[in-house]
């Protein structure tokens, strides 16, 4: 009955379209409504209990931190200084799109707003510089999971909470895996230039490279300002979501002057809107995640997968594929909110580190956010540039295998992500 209820049923109602919070928020009605012990207004106290945290609070400040810089000028500049860098490599502007998404994930955490601010520069560039339309497209979604994975991240964030782990260390553990997917995706890039003689573009000249270098200054004084901030103890990562905002506002109007005060506003309302989407989805799943733990699921789940006597290797490869399927259909706040409960118990008696896991779970689900059919990016970017999706499928779909390898090795060489926490041991 368990599993029908909090399992068959979810997925039942995803399939035939319900939006995923009604689904959760039923679910949840529906097993208060099947333990008696249990008073309704305790559903009332969990919906907004969920909301109820200060670590939470930097996921809104982060949205409207990359809005900003995507509008205010300061992701023009940070990709101008990565292009005059790379110019005269052959691929160098497919490079400069992996290079700017890493910037641009070092400042925001915003997948999304990276295939947006990324992809609004260097789509045109990508298509009509002899890398043609499915491979622009293609390249412009997965690099946007790049910003998820490089810190700040906000489902790090979402699952520090959710785990109870600490954020900065999972900013930290997320450095070296956001890199190791760029130097790949970067090798692919450089293969393909050369096995379809994309023409090469102008060579870097240290003019050039000077006269850039100061103009994205401040563009790159943002992620040292985050990360340096929260590593060096002078704010917590909420704390840092809030300069980055006010750092990028000041920035964009009087050091750039790209946007007004008016214009500031204008930004400020689009992302309230994505930010209360996402509330609403975070508020519900912390709800159903809470009535999970409270049937005793998640203990009897860890018990018949112990019985399984599955080695450590074997069982973590079957949860990076639940994980891949879970990515490809839910956005990655939902998916940590609801799974983290179930898989972190497993994996605690497995011996597996919490900061791993939440690595792995982290990039799981940032190639489900382009994985086909339902992939979060593949439509944001659908509506961005007017491509059809099955030509998106396409784009993507060799990047994914660049993605699946660097995930394996994460996966199974942990001190990729772990050897940067000694840098927090006293």
């Amino acid at each position: 009955m368990t599993i029908l209820l909090y399992f068959v049923l979810p997925v039942l109602l995803l399939v035939v379209g319900i939006p995923i919070y009604v689904i959760l928020l039923l679910t949840a009605i529906l097993g208060v409504a099947g333990m008696p012990d249990l008073p309704f207004s305790s559903l009332q106290t969990v919906l907004f209990g969920s909301l109820d945290s200060f670590p939470l609070l930097a996921v809104p400040l982060f949205v409207l931190a990359g809005d900003i810089m995507g509008h205010g000028g300061l992701a023009k500049r940070m990709i101008a200084w990565a292009m005059s860098l790379i110019g005269g490599i052959r691929g160098s502007l497919a490079l400069t799109t992996i290079a700017s998404a890493e910037l641009f994930g070092a400042m925001s955490g915003s997948s999304v707003g990276c295939v947006a601010a990324i992809g609004r520069l260097l789509f045109p560039s990508l298509r009509d510089g002899g890398y043609g339309q499915t491979f622009a497209i293609g390249i412009i979604a997965s690099s946007g999971a790049i910003a998820v994975i490089i810190p700040p991240s906000i489902p790090m964030i979402i699952y520090g909470i959710s785990a109870q782990q600490s954020v900065p260390a999972l900013f930290l553990a997320g450095i070296f895996p956001g890199l190791l997917i760029g130097v790949l995706a970067a090798v692919y890039v450089m293969i393909h230039a050369r096995l379809k003689i994309i023409p090469l573009t102008s060579r870097a000249r240290w003019n050039n490279i000077a006269a850039s270098t100061r103009d994205a200054s401040w563009s790159l004084g943002a992620p040292a300002v985050i990360l340096g901030g929260i590593y060096g103890g002078i704010f917590t990562p909420t704390e840092a979501a809030g300069v980055a905002v006010v750092y990028a506002a000041l920035v964009s109007r009087y050091i750039y002057r790209e946007v007004t005060w008016a214009d500031l506003w204008q930004i400020t309302k689009s992302s309230m809107y994505l930010v209360s989407q996402l509330m609403v989805i975070v508020a519900a799943a912390g709800t159903y995640s809470w009535l999970l733990t409270t049937s005793g699921f998640p203990q009897h789940l860890v018990e018949f997968v112990q019985g399984l006597h599955l080695s450590t290797w074997s069982l973590l490869l079957w949860i990076n594929v639940l994980l891949l399927v879970v990515g490809s259909f839910l956005e990655p706040p939902a998916a940590i909110l609801i799974l983290t409960p179930i898989f972190l118990p497993i994996m605690q008696a497995a011996g597996i580190d919490p900061i791993h896991f939440g690595i792995i779970m982290t990039i799981n689900l940032a190639i489900g956010m382009f994985t086909p059919p339902f992939g979060l990016n593949l439509f944001a970017a659908h509506a961005l540039f007017r491509v059809p999706l099955p030509q998106i499928y396409r784009g993507v779909l060799p990047f994914m295998v660049v993605y699946l390898i660097a995930l394996l090795l994460i996966t199974f060489i942990p001190a990729i992500s772990l050897s940067p926490l000694a840098l927090l041991k006293p």
